[in-house]
């Protein structure tokens, strides 16, 4: 490690963090930093520890395509001709939607570029364990946290690609195809996985606090990783035992913090409505600083060609005053998705727009496109500043009551709650509530399709199918069963060029 550089992440961060510090950092220009002048001070972890954040969250385009776009989300509607119907092309993003992809067409390269962080975090975990200068407090909760992001990152590659090359202590290199390392087993990766959810819960010990308004890991956020990875390995012979492991981590949760659900679900969302109570870890951005770039690259429609079409729900034509959403709609919400909200569902109105023709005095759709995050106007231009939620209390309530469903528990007081929330003073509970929906006489397919509802846009909705088995992905998606091996993604052609020793997901080409 002697005189190697020390990658910080994102300067304008850790820019912002220095000075609004009371205390002057003597730093260094970035590309002279190394061990020799770093990790003198305090103030060097916390930037370290704001520098891992804010990697993070560039990391939410590939977290959202791995986690939701091979769902049954998004898609072209027929009569498109494989277009958005802007008229858009969908530039290789129907790949994931219609399971098409291979080693050209991965879509997530290089592992998510997931490895790069987790070397930084094996960093910081090595200097903090060999370090005197900053408190035992500070010491365990970066423990807690670095423990716990590693093993989120770990567990979204191990859902995507099963096998994985594990590295655990620094390297020069943080290319993972650079590594030259063969693959672990999957078995192997959950352990690791585990290992790190209990060294990051007893790192915090009774530690529940949040940081940096809930832009930074917790214990909290710990315990809900803890929660999706016991529920996954409980249908996967964990059984019983797992599911009361995640449900005790997701009361460990609610006896010691104040986290509640928001009377309004689009206030969750809000730019002025930031770390609120309903969020347990969030990805922070802000103006001037960091915006969601990948909503307007391809989620959301060009300013010019929505002002054709027409607001159905408020009756009125869009305008490219109020409706500048200046983006490129590569990847549109399909109808079908659209239709499957109750219109008493105001999360149905607050994550999806459609939009309409309107001749005379009918209105006929064209389209859909996501418009859970508004982000805020700024001299004319709507720039994207929501908050990209990775855990919240809505989902801590459906994880328990999932939980419980495994134990033979009625899930009813937690799918209520959220169902009460959503419909408002729209709420009839003999009719809304649990268990009387019809689709809740399957009460799986009733999660599945309450937390589509609740979590669309928030890179959920492929892991969920995913969870609970192959059949709900077959039943949801357009794979097949005689396509079994696409349940895992395929790693891309320069990864394997690149470590000779990776060896291809099975059933996909190599080269």
């Amino acid at each position: 490690m002697k005189n190697r550089l020390i990658k910080l992440l994102y300067a304008t961060t850790l820019m912002a963090l220095i000075t609004s510090c009371s205390k002057q950092l003597d730093l260094t220009p970035v590309s002279s930093i190394s061990d020799a002048n770093y990790w003198q001070t305090p103030d060097q972890f916390d930037a370290f520890v704001t520098g891992i954040h804010a990697r993070f969250r560039t990391d939410n385009l590939s977290m959202q395509y791995l986690g939701e776009m091979r769902a049954d989300i998004f898609g072209t509607d027929p009569g498109n001709n494989g277009a958005s119907f802007t008229g858009e092309a969908t530039q290789g993003l129907e790949h994931m939607w219609l399971q098409t992809l291979d080693l050209d067409n991965a879509l997530v390269n290089n592992y998510g570029g997931f490895y790069y962080n987790i070397d930084q975090i094996n960093l910081l975990i090595s200097k903090i364990k060999s370090t005197n200068v900053i408190t035992g407090t500070n010491k365990s909760y970066y423990l807690g946290e670095a423990y716990g992001m590693r093993a989120f990152y770990y567990f979204q590659m191990y859902r995507s690609w099963g096998n994985l090359v594990i590295q655990t202590d620094p390297v020069t290199s943080i290319n993972v195809g650079n590594l030259n390392k063969p693959a672990d087993s999957s078995e192997q990766v959950m352990k690791l996985i585990k290992a790190d959810i209990d060294s990051s819960a007893t790192s915090f010990a009774s530690d529940y606090s949040f940081r940096n308004t809930k832009s930074f890991w917790s214990k909290p956020a710990t315990l809900m990783l803890k929660a999706e990875v016991y529920l996954w390995t409980s249908y996967r012979g964990g059984g019983a035992n797992d599911a009361t492991t995640a449900l005790n981590a997701l009361d460990e949760i609610q006896n010691n913090t104040a986290l509640s659900l928001l009377p309004s679900y689009a206030s969750v969302f809000a730019t002025d409505n930031k770390g609120n109570n309903e969020i347990i870890f969030a990805s922070r951005y802000k103006l001037n600083e960091a915006t969601l770039g990948f909503v307007q690259n391809s989620f959301v429609p060009q300013t010019g060609f929505i002002a054709n079409y027409y607001d159905s729900l408020n009756s009125r034509k869009f305008t490219v005053t109020t409706d500048n959403w200046g983006g490129l709609l590569r990847a549109p919400v399909k109808t079908s998705t659209y239709r499957m909200f109750n219109d008493r569902d105001s999360r149905k109105w607050s994550s999806i727009q459609g939009a309409y023709n309107f001749t005379g005095t009918d209105y006929t759709i064209a389209g859909c496109f996501s418009n859970k995050y508004q982000g805020e106007q700024n001299a004319g231009n709507r720039q994207m500043t929501n908050d990209f939620p990775v855990y919240r209390y809505a989902d801590l309530l459906l994880l328990k009551a999932e939980a419980k469903i495994a134990l033979g528990q009625s899930p009813a007081t937690e799918i209520n709650l959220v169902r009460a929330r959503a419909y408002g003073t729209n709420f009839n509970a003999a009719v809304d509530g649990y268990p009387n929906q019809t689709i809740d006489a399957n009460p799986r397919e009733a999660i599945l399709q309450e937390r589509l509802f609740e979590f669309v846009f928030e890179g959920k909705r492929w892991y969920d199918l995913r969870r609970m088995g192959d059949n709900f992905v077959y039943e949801h998606t357009t794979l097949q069963p005689s396509q079994s091996y696409k349940l895992l993604w395929p790693i891309d052609r320069n990864s394997l060029i690149n470590n000779r020793l990776l060896t291809q997901t099975p059933g996909y080409t190599t080269f």
